[in-house]
């Protein structure tokens, strides 16, 4: 089963959103990613978290056409979003795609993107928009990258060290390389052939993919 989580952060692209769900999605919504979902036209399985950016009136209303709502305090150790991966992690996933979680406050963005290397999730997951994409890459496992040729590609090491860095199809190759958190070497690749693919040794490597049109 393939989970969708809406975050409470800006998404610019609504039509890449309704493009991108599927029918038999499950759909959770935290907090104020409630209304995301509801702006493609669809009513989340779950909400999880504060409720602190939703109306009581649109909870109440969701709750009664039978969503469930799993309510925590205001003040917690978590964000709503990470309450929402966990409780996809107990479900039968084998994905999970994060979307509202790219754009909006910068302390969320990269809150959200350290997520993913805060723990050894057990399914993939990838952030993504209408222009961008993230995923962290674990040793053991082949990324393949989706995005169409001239998108730019960037590595970022997540762990001190990341070791048995491979690269193909990409500008710049590397063949076993090593990147230390902090480094810059792994910024704005690019796609030249198709499949272009990573991999890596040891380590957490967070790769983005972004569309070469974003910035003309």
């Amino acid at each position: 089963m393939r989970t969708i989580i809406f975050a409470n952060g800006k998404i610019a692209d609504y039509t890449f959103l309704s493009a991108l769900l599927h029918k038999d999605d499950f759909l959770i919504a935290a907090d104020g990613g409630t209304l995301h979902c509801l702006r493609v036209g669809k009513v989340p399985h779950l909400i999880v978290g504060d409720l602190d950016s939703l109306a009581p009136n649109v909870v109440e209303d969701l709750g009664n056409k039978g969503v469930i709502i799993e309510r925590y305090p205001a003040e917690k150790n978590e964000t709503d979003l990470e309450l929402a991966i966990e409780h996809a992690m107990r479900t039968d996933v084998n994905e999970i795609l994060l979307v509202g979680a790219l754009g909006g406050r910068l302390d969320q963005t990269i809150a959200n993107l350290f997520l993913m290397a805060q723990r050894q999730w057990s399914v993939p997951i990838r952030l993504v928009d209408a222009e961008q994409q993230a995923e962290l890459l674990q040793p053991g496992s082949i990324l393949e990258l989706t995005f169409p040729i001239g998108s730019t590609v960037s590595a970022i090491p997540l762990t001190p060290t990341v070791t048995g860095i491979c690269y193909s199809g990409l500008l710049y190759p590397l063949t076993d390389q090593t990147l230390h958190f902090g480094s810059t070497r792994g910024i704005s690749n690019e796609i030249v052939t198709l499949p272009a693919t990573v991999t890596i040794k040891s380590g957490a490597l967070l790769i983005i993919q972004t569309k070469p049109d974003l910035f003309d």
